[in-house]
């Protein structure tokens, strides 16, 4: 006799109960996917986040390069985003050489803040044991010179004129080279050799020009020499009385906020200003305390800044001159 383990009804009973089963096992998989999904998923976002976030202290922590430059550098309130197209009261930012501790600086804050200025060279003493016109400075002035800005002479050996002689001759005392510190006697001749030999030594460095126009050692001059200069292409370039920015003067009495309430007070349309790449005397550097502030301060009184070569008097002088 044929025995039957399970009746039909029996076996439909055991094929429901075992459908439910595997129903409920591929729920069950189902919802253990879904959370190792959720929770791979707020992993790798925490990771992202922290990532991004050990990024972004890293390049806040970092020292300011010249590859990190951008307008990102600092606040973008101190950043004047003001523009400067079609302005109608410009001013004339000019730097003598010096010491040039405070040049990276400089030309960082003038890249910033999209400014151009007129460089006034002479190869003075530096703080890197050579001169500023020396190799080891070649290729700052090359950059410079890449971002648009004028160059005129200020003497090689940063000669101060003393006195006018006989003869077209004139006394003078250089503060570098090797006769620093001694007074002698040159003619007009070797004058505009000094001149011409800050524009030689710009040209080997950096390929370009500068412009026909210089400014003398001190800001001393007389009718003689100025005329000696003329004869041999320059025009000289002096500054405004507002346009002194003081960096020559003691810090102790002349501290930087002083110095920079005073030029964003007096300064106006038209003045050339006048600063250096650093002054051996000042214990208080200038340029970090007061250059972008002042930069910013004027734009927001809207003034722009141009190159000498775009002042209107020595555009008329370079226009002649070519």
């Amino acid at each position: 006799m044929l025995r039957v383990s399970n009746p039909p009804h029996t076996l439909e009973a055991t094929f429901l109960q075992s459908g439910g089963v595997l129903v409920r096992n591929r729920l069950r998989a189902c919802v253990v996917s879904l959370f190792s999904l959720i929770v791979a998923t707020l992993f790798l976002t925490c990771e992202a986040v922290q990532a991004a976030d050990l990024k972004t202290r890293a390049a806040s922590d970092a020292p300011l390069t010249e590859s990190t430059k951008s307008t990102d550098a600092l606040p973008s309130h101190q950043v004047s985003k003001i523009p400067q197209a079609n302005c109608k009261q410009a001013v004339y930012l000019t730097f003598d050489t010096g010491h040039m501790g405070i040049a990276p600086l400089v030309a960082e804050v003038l890249a910033r803040q999209q400014v151009r200025a007129t460089f006034f060279m002479a190869n003075e003493a530096t703080r890197t044991g050579g001169a500023s016109l020396d190799d080891v400075w070649a290729p700052w002035w090359r950059e410079r010179a890449q971002e648009g800005h004028a160059f005129g002479s200020h003497t090689f050996d940063h000669v101060y004129w003393q006195a006018d002689l006989a003869q077209q001759k004139f006394k003078v005392k250089p503060s570098a080279g090797s006769k620093k510190g001694q007074s002698y006697v040159i003619s007009a001749a070797q004058y505009c050799q000094s001149l011409d030999q800050v524009a030689e030594r710009f040209t080997h460095m950096t390929g370009a020009q500068i412009s026909p126009i210089f400014r003398a050692a001190g800001g001393k001059t007389s009718p003689a020499l100025l005329e000696a200069a003329k004869q041999c292409g320059y025009a000289h370039v002096g500054w405004s009385p507002h346009g002194f920015l003081g960096d020559e003067l003691p810090s102790d009495r002349f501290p930087n906020k002083k110095l920079l309430d005073q030029a964003l007070k007096n300064i106006k349309s038209g003045d050339i200003l006048l600063a250096h790449l650093g002054i051996w005397s000042r214990q208080d550097p200038w340029a970090p305390a007061v250059l972008e502030p002042l930069i910013v301060g004027l734009k927001e009184r809207g003034f722009c800044f141009k190159t000498i070569d775009q002042h209107p008097t020595y555009q008329k002088i370079l226009s002649f001159k070519s």
